[in-house]
């Protein structure tokens, strides 16, 4: 008998990842969402649409109505939207919270599940749409999913980090493609050693579908890549999958000064590091691809030219600055 999973939201970047997911497993797909992407699944027979408002709890019976087997929740960036889900979806055989690695309170390395504290979330907070409550919305999210298992619903929880891959709308790992393929040496901030954990599209989508299938009501599972890469690492893995050879500048922050640059200014950069304990989702069969063969599929889709339209990074501009500073040292 076929299984059915109805995704809120789906669409655009892990959505359509996630989608093609389950659909190779023999899913039949019902998109729930508002129509203001268009579906890259239109000509599947496999994949439904129902179209409304995830705020609107007549749009969520509206979806209940199809009868899923497994509910996937891309888009729940408010706990009331998990708290009003877990409720019209109680009866499904999983339901899935996607939550965020940016729940995490506490600066353990690496973050594990079941010891590291979440942050906690205020009223205010709750009801807010600012990056800097995002991630107390992800966590009060999943206390909501905690809460919703303790009364019987079968809701898990998965928490990606930094997310990267084909149709990334951020862009964020776009802007090291670009000065890749463009640039011969490219700046770096601090020594290159950072270490923000990421994970490719592809396992987070393998993931959900595990969890969905394996993961155990009430718990919540990390996803990130099983091998982590530092910064500097991450860039000589772009440029063997370009093709090129580059010169990594890294730069302190009294070298970044003389571009008016800080170290955060630069897309995936963080310090403390950041990484999670994947080791629970491992368990349950999740089989993640490497970075190596993730990135090269990243690079092959990116529009590496036109990066200065991505998400923030410094100017080519300030960054030659830097560059001119550092030579005279």
């Amino acid at each position: 008998m076929t299984r059915h999973a109805l995704f809120i939201g789906g669409t655009r970047f892990i959505g359509r990842h996630t989608v093609r997911e389950f659909r190779d497993a023999g899913y039949d797909v019902t998109l729930f969402h508002r129509g203001e992407h268009e579906s890259p699944f239109a000509d599947d027979e496999g994949v439904d649409r129902v179209w409304g408002d995830r705020t609107d709890d007549g749009g969520l019976a509206d979806a209940a109505a199809v009868d899923p087997d497994v509910v996937v929740d891309l888009v729940a960036y408010k706990p009331r939207d998990v708290r009003t889900a877990t409720r019209v979806f109680d009866d499904v055989d999983a339901y899935v919270y996607v939550s965020s690695g940016a729940a995490y309170g506490a600066e353990d390395v690496p973050k594990r599940e079941d010891e590291t504290a979440l942050e906690p979330c205020t009223d205010e907070q709750a009801t807010d749409d600012s990056y800097e409550t995002y991630g107390a919305r992800k966590a009060e999210g999943d206390r909501a999913v905690f809460a919703a298992a303790e009364d019987g619903v079968n809701a898990v929880s998965l928490r990606p980090p930094v997310v990267y891959g084909p149709h990334d709308y951020t862009r964020r790992f776009d802007y090291w493609i670009q000065r890749v393929a463009t640039y011969d040496r490219v700046l770096v901030p601090g020594d290159g050693t950072n270490l923000w954990h990421r994970v490719a599209v592809e396992n987070v989508a393998r993931g959900l579908r595990v969890v969905a299938e394996e993961g155990q009501p009430g718990e919540a599972y990390n996803v990130g890549d099983w091998h982590l890469q530092t910064l500097r690492e991450t860039i000589e893995t772009i440029a063997d999958a370009v093709g090129t050879d580059v010169d990594i500048v890294t730069a302190g922050h009294r070298e970044l000064a003389a571009g008016g640059l800080e170290p955060d200014d630069f897309p995936l950069y963080r310090d403390p590091p950041h990484l999670l304990d994947t080791n629970k989702l491992r368990s349950l069969g999740w089989e993640p691809v490497a970075p190596e063969n993730a990135i090269a599929e990243t690079v092959e889709a990116s529009p590496e030219r036109d990066a200065d339209e991505a998400q923030e990074g410094p100017d080519r501009e300030a960054e030659e600055r830097v560059l001119g500073v550092l030579e005279t040292v």
